[in-house]
């Protein structure tokens, strides 16, 4: 390994930036030349380089987003698109290449290495948390406390106005963020994807509050939850079936990926950047960097991609005893 290239792709996730600046710091430390990719897979396709030294990446450990951008890139999904971002590998005489981002990303980098022999490692940047072999993917954390500080500030309305709100939270497929931010925050019921509670049974929940002289209530919604058509429908079948109610709803939405990354993420992301750069000179390739039970470990991308990952039982268990 004489080159090593590092690209974000896919939606950006606290904790992207430690991880670059491992990459790149780690490449200095072993004498290796760091290329960063500008924009993901489309930056690969035209060729937006920048080599990035020590100083280059000073100062970004702090910043939310990605220093080195990013972009979906439909053209890179076609064969003919993946050709011309061989150019740039070659061009630039990359010999490994670090992909952080979700499964999305891993897939596009998984299929590029196969056809050109370009080794690939991943990094799993997504607050999501939904990559298999990984107990926390990067940035997770920071979505959790970003969307456990939002819904305290909501609680302080809720309970000045005796409100209901439903509070909607990143999660189109898993109900991580939601699951950990209801318990942390005891939400009155938690809807997620992996469970279906049904209308009739949240609504009998919101009664038995009721009537036992509860006068606020938040529940906090994934965004993949099919209690309802979406969070708004949700809100209106409320207010029909129990019209003392006020219902207010609150979607989180994209803050949950930004600013400043926690000090596990940091971490994390340091600890997966410089794995990654050691496994690509130990001649490891289409493997995802994770952790678990604390320790870094590696999977396999095709396992990391679709594997299943599951929730938490027993949190649900103890949020259902925290809602007695």
């Amino acid at each position: 390994m004489k080159n090593i290239g590092v690209l974000t792709s896919g939606g950006d996730s606290p904790g992207m930036n430690s991880a670059i600046r491992a990459v790149a710091r780690t490449c200095a430390h072993y004498d290796i030349k760091c290329t960063g990719i500008v924009r993901g897979f489309q930056g690969l396709i035209e060729n937006n380089t920048k080599v990035l030294y020590t100083r280059s990446v000073r100062g970004i450990i702090n910043r939310g987003g990605t220093f080195l951008y990013s972009a979906r890139s439909d053209e890179f999904k076609t064969k003919e698109g993946r050709k011309e971002a061989f150019k740039t590998i070659e061009e630039n005489e990359i010999d490994g290449l670090v992909v952080i981002g979700g499964d999305g990303s891993f897939t596009g980098g998984l299929i590029f290495m196969e056809e050109h022999n370009i080794p690939v490692v991943g990094i799993p940047g997504t607050i999501d948390n939904d990559l298999y072999g990984t107990s926390h993917t990067l940035g997770y954390d920071t979505a959790l406390n970003t969307a456990t500080e939002a819904i305290d500030k909501i609680r302080d309305t809720a309970i000045s106005h005796h409100r209901l709100f439903l509070v909607e939270v990143m999660g189109r497929d898993a109900g991580f963020i939601a699951l950990n931010t209801g318990l942390a925050i005891g939400a009155q019921e938690i809807l997620i994807p992996e469970v279906n509670m049904s209308i009739d049974n949240l609504i009998n929940s919101l009664k038995r509050s009721k009537s036992a002289g509860k006068t606020s209530t938040i529940i906090v919604v994934a965004e993949g939850d099919k209690t309802g058509n979406n969070v708004f429908q949700l809100a209106d079948t409320i207010e029909k079936k129990l019209p003392r109610y006020e219902v207010r709803v609150s979607v989180l939405g994209h803050m949950q990926r930004g600013g400043s990354p926690s000090c596990f993420d940091r971490v994390l992301g340091t600890q997966m950047g410089i794995t990654a750069v050691e496994s690509l000179i130990n001649n490891e390739k289409g493997i995802m960097i994770g952790i678990n039970n604390g320790k870094i470990n590696k999977t396999e991308l095709s396992k990391a991609i679709k594997g299943k990952t599951k929730i938490n039982e027993e949190l649900l268990r103890m949020s259902k005893i925290m809602n007695t």
